[in-house]
């Protein structure tokens, strides 16, 4: 097996969240599902999160110029959702947010209904390394949803969080 085939292999045996990154304003209004978001610091001026998204997704172009985005951490019941904003449903960027229930934010960035937090954030840095936009937010407002089960996809298929019992 050759590097490449090895690190992905070996990559989908981690489970993430699943999270939809949504824009919206003078670059556009676009959405993308991602597996790649993580907490920088709870500590700064204000939080922030760091989000990977590929360079040719539009929602990347329109994330930089819209200097704005939103982080909608999926509940473990929208994998539907998780799929529309990957393209399973067609290549129809702007017809995603006709298909799914959504208010802008303070900011004017997408809310995911149903998701089970959102984090509406300020760009605050990015870089382009190889394929990926490195993007780094300041979390500006959050909603929790009474749900606090994520939507996980590990092994290549979604799954959900289940507690182990302590041995012993």
């Amino acid at each position: 097996m050759d590097l490449r085939a090895a690190f992905l292999e070996g990559m989908s045996r981690a489970a993430t969240f699943v999270a939809v990154a949504t824009t919206d304003g003078p670059g556009g209004r676009a959405g993308v599902t991602i597996s790649s978001l993580t907490s920088v610091s709870a500590d700064g001026e204000q939080p922030s999160l760091l989000a990977c998204i590929h360079h040719l997704s539009p929602a990347a172009t329109a994330i930089l110029k819209n200097r704005a985005f939103c982080a909608n951490l999926l509940a473990e019941d929208q994998q539907p959702l998780s799929d529309l904003f990957a393209g399973r449903g067609g290549d129809d960027h702007g017809a995603r947010f006709d298909r799914a229930d959504w208010q802008a934010g303070p900011m004017g960035q997408p809310m995911l209904a149903g998701a089970t937090a959102t984090f509406e954030c300020r760009l605050a840095t990015a870089m382009l390394w190889e394929t990926h936009h490195i993007i780094v937010g300041r979390v500006t407002q959050m909603v929790l949803a009474d749900n606090p089960h994520a939507l996980l996809y590990g092994q290549r298929a979604y799954r959900r969080a289940v507690g182990l019992e302590p041995k012993g």
